[in-house]
């Protein structure tokens, strides 16, 4: 059976935690299916952490998640998540891959969460499939293709962790979870992933927002801020004026560090080649996208992609 089907059975999940994921994904999986078990009084979720070679795993925010079981090819269960996010591609070698994809097939369901998906694809696992990950790729909060689905990141992680407990134990028990954590979860899975979270920004000054949303469809073929203000029916003063006081900084130079922003997510988290990442950020060349760079973030690109691949 499908595991986003109806049912009252548990669901035995292992979870494989890489060096450099985000507690705030590990938590996004964990916490929804802690609180789906206390609220609903059963046992629906059981869960187990694995980690690479079974040594601690560093988290971003430096603590280290333990393992509380180990991977070998006899390794099983219903579901497999892998989370993981920086530099992926280190932490996980050719026998982890190997390991990863013999196991899987001991799964009814698989999960790549935030850069876990790229460990999936690494090994093969979505071929032919439909899947997203960071906003890098494909921007759906999360993509189910069963058996195998995949996420972008902490808030859509949670959103799907909702979503199979509403498709597996019913809307009942979803809308409670999300109350516990005092989540409004209004996000559908193919609402595209915002490359810049808002916040109260949409309600404090909506113009200024509406403007970010333009900028971010228009981050490889840029406007310029005439066009821009056409677009949300203001005059360029008006615009320069809601950004200065709201922003501290003109549109153009929002406009400008935020695909320099962009430009750093895809230097530091791609092997992309430098000059495609400056014509997907909208650079007329890679010297000027290196002298921009170098001016935003006083190191080149290929110094800050250096960096990163050195950093433990």
């Amino acid at each position: 059976m499908a595991i986003f089907e109806a049912s009252e059975e548990k669901l035995r999940v292992t979870l494989l935690v890489l060096p450099e994921s985000s507690m705030m994904s590990l938590a996004s999986v964990l916490d929804p299916m802690r609180a789906a078990n206390r609220i609903s009084g059963r046992s629906l979720f059981e869960w187990r952490i694995a980690t690479l070679n079974n040594k601690p795993a560093p988290l971003t925010c430096a603590l280290a998640v333990e393992a509380d079981t180990a991977l070998d090819f006899n390794s099983g269960g219903d579901v497999l998540i892998v989370i993981a996010s920086f530099n992926q591609q280190q932490h996980a070698g050719p026998a982890h891959l190997k390991l990863i994809k013999r196991i899987a097939r001991n799964f009814k369901a698989i999960g790549g969460i935030e850069a876990g998906s790229w460990i999936l694809a690494r090994c093969g696992l979505l071929k032919n499939r439909a899947a997203t990950t960071h906003w890098e790729v494909r921007p759906d909060r999360y993509v189910v293709d069963e058996p195998v689905f995949t996420t972008g990141g902490a808030s859509p992680t949670f959103d799907l962790i909702l979503h199979l407990i509403r498709k597996r134990y019913g809307y009942p028990l979803a809308i409670e979870v999300s109350s516990v954590f005092i989540y409004d979860a209004r996000q559908s899975a193919a609402e595209a992933q915002p490359l810049v979270s808002l916040g109260m920004l949409e309600s404090h000054e909506p113009r200024v927002a509406a403007a970010i949303r333009v900028m971010e469809q228009h981050v490889d073929d840029t406007l310029n801020i005439e066009q821009v203000a056409a677009q949300l029916d203001l005059s360029v003063r008006m615009l320069e004026y809601l950004f200065r006081d709201t922003m501290n900084l003109s549109p153009a130079a929002y406009y400008r560090r935020l695909r320099l922003q962009i430009a750093r997510r895809m230097v530091v988290d791609t092997r992309l080649q430098l000059q495609e990442i400056a014509i997907r950020t909208g650079f007329n060349s890679l010297s000027s996208f290196s002298r921009q760079f170098k001016n935003h973030y006083q190191q080149s690109p290929g110094e800050c992609r250096k960096q990163a691949l050195l950093t433990p």
